[in-house]
């Protein structure tokens, strides 16, 4: 539930940062919430197809059960790592092109019907995002549908609430210290997830390199407790790690930041250039 929570919550967070800034710049544009209402009604749309598709795929599937959900796990792991390292780059970017696209409805050099798109295209996305990751959550954590669906719904009304607080000015919340936060639990998912990929695959005897346990702390925590269930949907936490697991773990933190660190650097050079 908590990882639902996390990841729905940051890509609402995306989502509705893009939908205030194009609100806010097109404030004197009239029919401006009937365009804007209709892309995200429309994204949100397209984005349900995306899960029920996503949805089939995993039904339809006819390998043994350990290797899917390992499947599944890496491709999350993958997703959620190029998630944190395109928006180390691009995030400031998406901004100043939202802020100029609405900008130009405004003054009436680009057609109305160009907020609908832009808004439409940001929700479907997003919202693509948090259908795949959360196929991956519950592979990773093996959590109940109820779980999952009450995580997602409060990261839903926790990420409408703080953008609406943001673009009301009721609140001064800076999105940097937000993003960063979350990108550092997201980061702590993925390489829980990629652990959890481990085991699975040493479980259906697909990897049997570095198998020994590093430790057992069952005894301070266990992982059935509900602290150890709560940091395990959190951080990736088991009582006895493998090495490769651990190895694995370590690797996906140090191979996000090191790929993080490089796009900002990109990124900067690039805004410097132009």
């Amino acid at each position: 539930m908590l990882a639902a929570l996390i990841i729905v919550f940051r890509e609402v967070f995306e989502a509705g940062l893009i939908v205030g800034i194009v609100l806010a710049v097109t404030g004197s544009v009239a029919r401006r919430l009937r365009w804007i209402g209709g892309g995200v009604l429309a994204g949100v749309v397209a984005a349900c197809l995306v899960a029920a598709v996503a949805g089939a795929l995993s039904l339809s599937e006819g390998m043994g059960q350990e290797l899917f959900d390992a499947a599944i796990l890496g491709a999350a792991v993958v997703m959620l790592t190029w998630h944190n390292v395109w928006m180390a780059r691009h995030g400031w970017e998406i901004a100043v092109e939202m802020h100029a696209i609405g900008q130009a409805v405004a003054e009436g050099s680009k057609p109305i019907s160009a907020l609908a798109v832009v808004v439409g295209v940001a929700v479907l996305r997003e919202g693509s995002e948090v259908a795949l990751f959360l196929y991956g959550v519950a592979a990773s954590d093996g959590g109940s549908v109820l779980g999952l669906t009450i995580g997602g719904c409060l990261g839903l009304l926790l990420g409408a609430a703080v953008c609406l607080v943001t673009y009301l000015g009721l609140a001064r919340i800076p999105p940097r210290a937000l993003f960063a936060t979350t990108t550092v639990l997201i980061t702590l998912l993925a390489a829980g997830m990629a652990a959890q990929a481990v085991a699975f695959l040493e479980r259906a005897n697909w990897l049997t390199s570095l198998d020994a346990v590093v430790w057992d702390s069952g005894w301070l925590l266990s992982e059935a407790s509900m602290p150890g269930r709560a940091l395990h949907t959190l951080i990736g936490y088991t009582d006895q790690p493998t090495q490769m697991q651990l190895f694995i773990y370590l690797a996906v933190i140090a191979i996000t930041g090191w790929l993080m660190l490089t796009a900002q650097v990109r990124g900067g050079h690039a805004v410097a250039a132009g």
